[in-house]
């Protein structure tokens, strides 16, 4: 259990008890639609049975829970897996929806050229109607097309329709890449729903030229839907980023008080130049609109994120992770904005100066006058071995605030075999001001066994949201589990179309509530 020492940072020894987890399951219908022949034409390797980066939207006893299915080590996945419950999570039915050329259904045409879909989002209006956006694109091959998809259900996630790319939102080549959408439903309004975005633009499409690429920008989009979905206006540009400046990771909160919309985001400012051996400038920034999207304010800086990202401190392998990458939540009952992110204490502009460190400790920082002011960010959790702590989220409940996040507080010195990783939650009834002990979701089990996208791969996001009078989380895990017995044949690393191994279902998504 936890302890707070005198500065509020929580000190974690131990914690024994782990919550009852239910798995929501997968599906193997878009390998049949993108057999390993298909996958063998393709750049990259394709993890199948991989399942990772979910996102969950409730409503009622009604949940929809949508994550990467069988992910790519560059990028993507075959589709967007698709989990819907009816009894607040206690089980799941698996489901599909049809983005691209890997779907098991009937594509709409116009992505009917995709192979790859990404970054599932899921949100539920007050109606109940269920709006959902992902990407659907190609890396180099065929081409470097992409888009932002939406589409809605209304009858919980089981079936979709409206499949559609966002007007002004899809690009034919990768010199403008969208990246990073997320959706949210108007809380009040029913038939409202609002998506954002950001698009990476390039002086040219041919990605050997990228890295070297002295010139490109990252502006926020906004799109919105006023009829259930059916239909999405013209992207529009809500941060309008200069060169060498970009955002990514923008996310919408709404206050039901007032519809006053926030848009929360990683804004990357000049000078950016890690080819010269510094860090980006890398900001917690957000912009507001009291006018439903049509104005926005100019963006407002919060706090410096001064994330590294996660390495195993015994073998200098990275994981992939939440970092630079905020997530939010807005308590309907008084607009008090919340916002959690991982962040390092041994950050330095230099790269060499802290090439060796990680994220060490989740960071909250809120506001209660509609982003005026906003609180010196406190540490919500940090170990006291100084151990890697990565991919927070956050969500509110009747004035609880839970906080969600992993850590490796089980990895022992020398410990190069296995990456024991854990996930927790913790509760404050006190809008952040103090935290109640900590609850083990899932855990140990070892990342290293995790599909490798630029790391050891759970997800850049996992999903929390209010359930009940509690929380509900979907997250994923590896399946090898503590004590990681060599008769356990998912403990190899994870196999691919590339390089075959017994450990064909490396991750699964989880449910957990929590109180």
């Amino acid at each position: 259990m936890g302890r707070c020492a005198p500065s509020g940072v929580v000190l974690v020894t131990s914690s024994t008890a782990v919550a009852a987890i239910t798995p929501i399951p997968a599906t193997t219908a878009y390998q049949a639609a993108c057999p390993p022949a298909s996958d063998n034409l393709l750049t990259g390797r394709t993890f199948n049975n991989a399942e990772v980066e979910p996102q969950v939207a409730v409503h009622g006893s009604s949940a929809i829970a949508v994550f990467h299915q069988d992910r790519k080590s560059n990028g993507g996945a075959h589709g967007i897996g698709v989990g819907f419950s009816t009894n607040g999570g206690a089980s799941w039915t698996s489901t599909t929806i049809t983005l691209n050329a890997c779907g098991p259904g009937t594509v709409d045409p116009s992505l009917a050229g995709y192979f790859r879909a990404s970054d599932p989002w899921v949100s539920f209006g007050p109606d109940g109607t269920a709006y959902f956006s992902a990407l659907s694109f190609n890396i180099q091959v065929p081409n470097g097309a992409n888009a932002v998809v939406a589409a809605r259900s209304v009858d919980g996630g089981m079936t979709w329709d409206h499949i559609q790319r966002i007007p002004g939102g899809f690009f034919d080549t990768n010199d403008q890449s969208t990246d990073k959408n997320a959706t949210t439903a108007d809380p009040v309004k029913a038939g409202f729903a609002y998506t954002v975005w950001d698009t990476l633009i390039l002086p040219t499409d041919n990605p050997d030229d990228n890295p070297h690429a002295q010139a490109y920008s990252g502006p926020a989009y906004f799109s919105k839907t006023t009829d259930g979905g059916q239909t999405w206006s013209q992207a529009k540009v809500i941060i309008d980023t200069g060169n060498r400046n970009q955002t990514i990771g923008n996310i919408i909160v709404v206050d039901p008080r007032n519809g006053t919309l926030y848009d929360f985001t990683d804004l990357i400012e000049s000078p950016n130049t890690p080819f010269r051996g510094t860090r980006s400038n890398a900001l917690l920034a957000f912009v507001k609109s009291t006018d439903g999207g049509d104005t926005w304010t100019q963006p407002q800086v919060i706090a410096p994120f001064n994330s590294l990202g996660v390495i195993d401190p015994n073998t200098g392998q990275r994981a992939r992770v939440g970092d630079g990458l905020e997530e939010v939540a807005i308590d309907p009952s008084n607009g008090k904005l919340y916002v959690v992110y991982e962040s390092s204490t041994n950050f330095q502009k230099q790269l060499k100066q802290s090439s060796g460190a990680w994220d060490d400790e989740i960071l909250l920082t809120s506001s209660s006058d509609g982003g005026a002011t906003w609180t010196t960010p406190s540490v919500v959790h940090k170990l006291a071995s100084g151990l890697p702590t990565f991919t927070p989220t956050v969500a509110v409940n009747g004035g609880k605030v839970a906080v969600t996040y992993y850590d490796t507080r089980n990895l022992a010195p020398g410990d190069t075999a296995r990456w024991p990783t854990d996930f927790f939650g913790v509760i404050s009834n006190d809008g952040g001001a103090s935290w109640g002990a900590e609850q083990h979701l899932a855990g140990s089990f070892d990342l290293r066994t995790a599909p490798v996208a630029r790391g050891f791969f759970l997800g850049d996001y996992e999903g929390l949201q209010p359930s009940g009078s509690g929380f509900m989380a979907v997250f994923v895990k590896t399946n090898c589990d503590a004590p990681y017995p060599a008769s356990n044949p998912l403990c190899a690393p994870a196999s691919s179309n590339v390089t075959a191994t017994s450990n064909t279902n490396p991750t699964d998504v989880f449910s957990a509530t929590f109180t």
